[in-house]
């Protein structure tokens, strides 16, 4: 069984600002207070393309693994192992972020799927944020009988996540914007 929803949000801060701040999601002490689930992430390669003027970045995310407590007891596992692919396109104005989870791939699959753009209504001012989900719990069987339930609660896990998550990009974009007008006063 797959699990598969999408958030859509919109940050009322212009794309530049709010893809830098997804670039510092990780990177500020403050910030993995709030993202307790984020054990440790590791910059793997970052390329610049200088005739597509694209960013390439992959980097690895250790994450605290969401499931209810029961299933990783069963597995033996606290953590899993993502890899995170990101592509900047400074062209079109657009950012791709997608991340898997390579560990524990046996029991479960994740696919997160982001993308930001310039918002239609006010490009030069807002950007949405696209986020897709795909959960496939691979069940034991002797559980196969609680797979959905496992499945909705991770859905609710990464649904709180990615709340808390906006809220730091938030609060990064805010802090880049009041850097931004200091500098202009200087």
């Amino acid at each position: 069984m797959v699990k598969a929803f999408t958030q859509e949000y919109v940050y009322k801060h212009p794309w530049e600002r709010v893809t830098s701040a997804s670039y510092r999601k990780f990177t500020d002490h403050e910030n993995r207070r709030i993202l307790t689930h984020i054990l440790e992430v590791d910059t793997l390669s970052c390329k610049h393309d200088p005739i597509s003027k694209k960013l390439y970045t992959t980097r690895a995310v250790t994450v605290h693994f969401p499931g209810p407590w029961f299933i990783r007891k069963i597995i033996g596992q606290e953590i899993c192992h993502c890899i995170e692919s990101t592509v900047v396109d400074a062209k079109s104005r657009s950012m791709q972020l997608s991340s898997r989870n390579v560990s524990l791939q046996k029991f479960i699959e994740v696919e997160e799927k982001i993308r930001y753009d310039p918002h239609p209504d006010n490009p030069s001012r807002w950007t949405v944020c696209r986020h897709e989900t795909n959960i496939h719990l691979k069940p034991l069987p002797a559980l196969a009988s609680i797979a959905e339930k496992v499945e909705q609660r991770y859905v609710e896990k990464v649904v709180k996540y990615s709340a808390t998550g906006r809220e730091v990009m938030e609060r990064i974009c805010t802090y880049l914007e009041a850097e931004s007008r200091e500098i202009r006063r200087l």
